[in-house]
């Protein structure tokens, strides 16, 4: 698909869409595939679902800088609302066509796994930086364990939030 089709298709519709980029050869966009072909059955009445092969729309994947696939990207009013790179399970593709569905902002929560992976990886980081009297390190830590927790953190919702453009 080239930018002018995708562009004329993505105005033709009053629904909100979500893109997906995949690739035939790519193992975790055919375990997501039928996920996402199953949320968009079921969600057909409120959102359009438009899977794109990366492999034959170079322009679109430059157009909306996808480095990485599957990338899913959420459109309403043909600008972007929302992206997830890598594979999600059903419940974070299900967070996506529900917020598109009922007119919400689009965010994707952390998996568990990824939420302890970064606050065990910063609290590693923080005591050899500490440990080794190198606050380089430890700030890293500290970076590393807020992106851990930063979603729920109500000061940095409300610094960000004044940054939002609508």
């Amino acid at each position: 698909m080239n930018i002018v089709d995708f562009q004329k298709t993505v105005s033709e519709t009053d629904k909100p869409v979500i893109v997906d980029f995949w690739a035939g050869w790519c193992g975790p966009c055919m375990r997501t595939k039928p996920i996402l072909e199953k949320l968009a059955k079921e969600y057909s009445d409120t959102v359009q679902f438009m899977p794109i092969n990366a492999d034959d729309s170079r322009e679109v994947l430059e157009k909306f800088r996808v480095f990485g696939i599957p990338t899913v990207i959420t459109m309403r009013n043909g600008k972007e609302v929302g992206r997830v790179t890598g594979a999600q399970n059903e419940a974070g593709y299900r967070i996506l066509f529900e917020a598109l569905a009922n007119g919400q902002e689009v965010k994707v929560p952390l998996t568990t796994f990824d939420r302890m992976l970064r606050l065990g990886g910063g609290a590693l980081f923080i005591m050899v930086g500490i440990s080794t009297s190198n606050w380089i390190v430890a700030g890293a830590g500290g970076i590393l364990a807020f992106m851990g927790i930063y979603d729920r953190c109500p000061i940095w919702n409300a610094v960000t939030g004044m940054f939002k453009c609508n």
